[in-house]
């Protein structure tokens, strides 16, 4: 994550006062400022709501561009169904609650996603986003239940095509324990139908039959009790 820092000098005496385009957050929640990790924590608590609405459809998306969404409304509406059947909310968040090129964040205790208002205007663009986070979501599933904070990977890593291990382990240098997950939900952002039909599993329940398990997914899967021994 990046933080935004900006700076102004020198201003003439002469120039038009403008309005401060980042304004000190109204929000008691947050102490440091908009664009920040602060800023995005307290949205995904809930504890920050203003410019931030849930999606029930592709509707709630598309009223705020000037453009049509509807080659990707199928897929979007199936998997936003299956995300709303398991618990999930998505919600569509003003900018100023995401860290500078941040553009969507699932957060596995709330069991919310959110996506940053700034980058959805291209349907490309929302269905990356959508992928992606919902493959954190199906993932969230993989690791027993949905109400958990834990998350397991899907796929045997070395299954990952290697251009998206590449863009992860670049994308995730400074984070390098983030990339197993990540590498396959970059590849899922880019791929058709495959986050909707792992939450398709997801709710479906059987999850664990459309996936095998990893070897370490399901030895812990065993060792809580999700899934009996043998």
């Amino acid at each position: 994550m990046k933080k935004f820092i900006a700076t102004c000098i020198g201003l003439a005496l002469s120039a038009p006062v403008l309005a401060n385009p980042f304004p000190k957050p109204i929000e008691s929640k947050i102490t440091k400022g908009w664009y920040t990790n602060d800023a995005m924590g307290c949205m995904m608590l809930r504890e920050c709501t203003e410019g931030v609405q849930e999606v029930f459809s592709i509707a709630d998306i598309s009223d705020n561009y000037d453009r049509s969404f509807d080659h990707v409304s199928r897929e979007f509406h199936e998997m936003l169904v299956a995300l709303n059947y398991v618990g999930v909310k998505v919600y569509l968040g003003d900018e100023k609650y995401f860290p500078v090129g941040n553009r969507g964040v699932y957060h596995t205790v709330g069991n919310n996603f959110f996506l940053n208002k700034a980058y959805m205007g291209r349907p490309s663009a929302l269905m990356s986003v959508m992928r992606h986070e919902g493959w954190h979501a199906a993932q969230d599933c993989m690791a027993g239940t949905i109400d958990n904070s834990m998350i397991a990977i899907i796929m045997d890593e070395d299954k990952v095509p290697q251009i998206w291990q590449d863009i992860a382990t670049r994308t995730y240098a400074a984070t390098p324990k983030a990339i197993p997950w990540e590498k396959e939900a970059f590849w899922a952002g880019k791929t058709e139908g495959m986050t909707m039909n792992a939450l398709k599993a997801c709710a479906n329940g059987n999850m664990w039959e459309v996936y095998t398990p990893t070897p370490m997914t399901k030895e812990w899967l065993q060792k809580n009790g999700f899934m009996k021994g043998g």
